[in-house]
């Protein structure tokens, strides 16, 4: 499916993907997928455990750099100058241990010219963490509400989130999308990855699922809601037979 009622200017797109290859030895993870992602746009990036999300999103934060085919980032390839201007949270904490929330702050802020200390600070007393507790001593939520806190703190063009939701408990979960929707740069595009549709589809202008490397539905999440379906039915009727992708 696809949304073809307006006409956009390549301008327009922070991302676009031309037919990208992805694969570990015989394993290939995503099969000449090609991908624009507008401006200013929150995308859902669905798909079962292994179909290619996850290295989809380290491509584009240039963590992954052996791939065939063409990744322009506001028309640069992944690199230096793309990290700049993009905010990643990983689905696993890369903080050191030893480190405490006002280390990580420090080091957010000598790291990123973007990063909003006061904003980080201010986000971390609302979440009732301590400046001084060692994040080894954190439990998995507590660790990604700071992870979260960080990237969100940053003033980036696009915010690549990787199940950031995943260790948070459901009480929290409704609360912790809309700091994300509140405090993501004006004009920036966010890429969420997630397993937890029912939580975070109302956050969607767009969709994107994936299957066994293949873009199985590219579309605007009001096409989607204009046939009267929710993006979580969409998601049972597409993977009801994941195992028969191909």
């Amino acid at each position: 499916m696809e949304n073809r009622n307006t006409v956009f200017q390549r301008d327009d797109y922070i991302v676009e993907i031309n037919h990208l290859s992805k694969s570990y030895g015989s394993n290939q993870v995503l099969r000449d997928v090609s991908l624009k992602f507008k401006r200013g746009q929150f995308i859902g990036l669905l798909g079962p455990n292994g179909c290619g999300k996850t290295s989809l999103l380290k491509i584009l934060t240039g963590l992954i750099n052996d791939y065939t085919g063409e990744v322009l980032i506001n028309g640069k390839r992944p690199g230096v100058e793309s990290k700049k201007i993009v905010a990643y949270m990983p689905e696993r904490t890369y903080l050191a241990e030893w480190m405490k929330p006002k280390d990580a702050l420090k080091y957010f802020a000598d790291f990123y010219e973007d990063f909003d200390k006061e904003k980080a600070a201010q986000m971390i007393q609302h979440f009732n963490l301590s400046m001084d507790q060692k994040i080894k001593t954190m439990s998995k939520g507590q660790q990604e509400k700071l992870q979260l806190i960080l990237v969100m703190s940053r003033n980036a063009k696009m915010y690549v989130l990787d199940e950031p939701l995943g260790g948070v408990d459901p009480a929290s979960r409704s609360y912790i999308l809309d700091v994300i929707m509140k405090n993501y740069a004006k004009d920036a595009t966010v890429i969420m990855s997630t397993h937890l549709i029912h939580d975070v589809e109302r956050a969607f202008d767009h969709v994107l699922m994936i299957g066994n490397g293949n873009v199985l539905v590219d579309t605007d999440a009001n096409v989607i809601t204009d046939e009267g379906k929710t993006v979580e039915d969409l998601f049972k009727e597409v993977f009801r037979f994941a195992w028969e992708i191909d």
